[in-house]
Formats: structure tokens, sequence, C-alpha cells
């Protein structure tokens, strides 16, 4: 029984739905650092040409290579040897592409987060499940997708398996970071500064003065001068324009609240 329940699920299946390939995805991503690659890659393709052709394949036979290689030559658009989840996509029968939709929302940072504005209206940082299900369904409308209410509560099951870390049923900006699936232009890893929890805390609460949970832009590039100088790491002012402008793409009108910028500074979610 213990070897059934490590088999890959769900490639055998004509169509794959959501929720089926975000088990796909997890399965064959073992170490979730968001890439199918090297060993995962490979075990993907073996298990990919079993469930289509119904036989053993031997990873050993030069048969083997040259079909896989033929395999990323025509999926791996960019090139880099390894799949990500929209290439997965293009890979697998998909019902529909919901994941890769939420994906292209959330690559955009301004518009992602003038939505979850909408929804996250206490500035917590978080979105309750339910409230969820009102934001996934802006997103379809947006999109122009179909739904039905069946399909929401899939939709909203598959985005908390996605993100919610920590189990508490809500979906979090920081947990989203952290896994991942940010927008790239966040320079969460480009300014090369990581802080704690209560270094944060203690930075924010120095610059916020007036404690009302938000500074200005004027404030974040004292306070990115002031991170940098702390951290002994030469300050670019090219660079530090850059990091500043992709960082107030989270802001609100100017106004950049603490669980906004939490998710490019802190090492890992608060809670």
């Amino acid at each position: 029984m213990a070897n059934k329940a490590q088999q890959p699920p769900h490639l055998h299946l004509a169509e794959v739905t959501a929720s089926q390939f975000l088990d796909i995805w997890k399965h064959f991503d073992a170490d979730g650092n968001g890439y199918i690659e090297g060993k995962e890659l490979e075990n993907f393709f073996r298990e990919l040409e079993i469930a289509r052709r119904g036989a053993g394949v031997d990873p050993t036979n030069p048969t083997f290579r040259e079909k896989m290689k033929e395999f990323m030559q025509k999926f791996d658009k960019n090139k880099d040897g390894r799949i990500e989840m929209s290439e997965l996509a293009q890979i697998l029968p998909t019902e529909e592409n919901f994941l890769l939709c939420f994906r292209q929302f959330v690559s955009s940072s301004a518009e992602f987060m003038a939505a979850w504005r909408r929804y996250d209206t206490d500035r917590s940082g978080y979105i309750e499940a339910n409230e969820l299900k009102g934001f996934l369904s802006d997103l379809l409308q947006k999109a122009n997708r179909h739904y039905d209410d069946q399909k929401l509560q899939e939709y909203t099951q598959t985005i908390l398996k996605m993100f919610d870390l920590n189990g508490d049923g809500k979906l979090g900006l920081s947990e989203m970071a952290s896994s991942g699936e940010f927008p790239a232009q966040i320079p969460g890893k480009t300014t090369g500064v990581k802080l704690t929890a209560e270094q944060f805390n203690a930075i924010f609460n120095y610059y916020d003065k007036d404690g009302n949970g938000y500074i200005d832009e004027q404030e974040l590039e004292a306070l990115l001068r002031d991170l940098y100088q702390t951290n002994n790491k030469e300050v670019d002012a090219k660079n530090l324009t850059g990091y500043k402008q992709s960082i107030m793409a989270l802001s609100d009108g100017g106004k950049l609240y603490r669980s906004e910028l939490e998710i490019v500074l802190c090492r890992e979610p608060m809670v």
C-alpha cells in the first residue's frame, strides 16, 4: 500500500482539473523550489511515458535520453533545462488553465494589489477563505472565464492548498511571497537584505512615527538607506531608485502598509 501511495497522480487521465494539476505539480516538484528539474524531471518524463504508452521505460536506454531531449526542446520554452508551472500547463491535457491564469494575474503587482485591497480592508495582509471566493470571482470575470459555484469552490480550495502554508484557512501575502509565487519584479531578494520579524518591526515602527500603519516614498528611501548602511552594503543611487519604485508598486496611493513591506523585507511570514 505504501508504494501505491507514492504513485504519480492523474497522469493517465484524458483531462485534469486545476486541483489534479496541482497534485501533479507538487508530486514532481519534490523540493518545492518552483521547478521540475534534475532527477525530478527525469522521474516526470519516465512516468509520463509510462502513463501514455502503458509500458516500462528504461532511463538508461539511449532512446529514452533522446526522447527526453526532444520533449524538452518542444516544451522548455525559455530553454533553462527545467519545467516551470506555465510550461507544465502546456504539457498536460488540462481542463482549463486556472492556475496559469492566477499566476499571470499575480505577476502584475499593481493590478494584483488593487484587487487584493478590495478584500483585505483592514490591511492585515490576509484574506479569509470566504472572502477569497469573491477575490477569485473578480479575477475570473476580469479574465472572461466562465465558472459555476462548484468550480469556484474547487479553485478556492486549490489556491489555499498552494499558499496557505500554516493551514489557518486564510490566504496571506507573506505566505505567497514565501512560496515563490509572487511578482518577480518585487525585489525580495535583489535588495540583498532579509530581516527577522523583530528587526522588521523595529525599523518599521521607527519610520512610522505617527503609528498610522504605513510609510510614504520618502520614508521608504530613508529606510532602505538605513538598511544598506546597517548591513555594510554600498548604496547605489540607480539601484536604490529601482528598488524603491518596485516596492512602491505595492503601495496604495503612495501609502506603503506594514503587511505590504513585510513581503519584501521580512525573512519569514510574521504570525
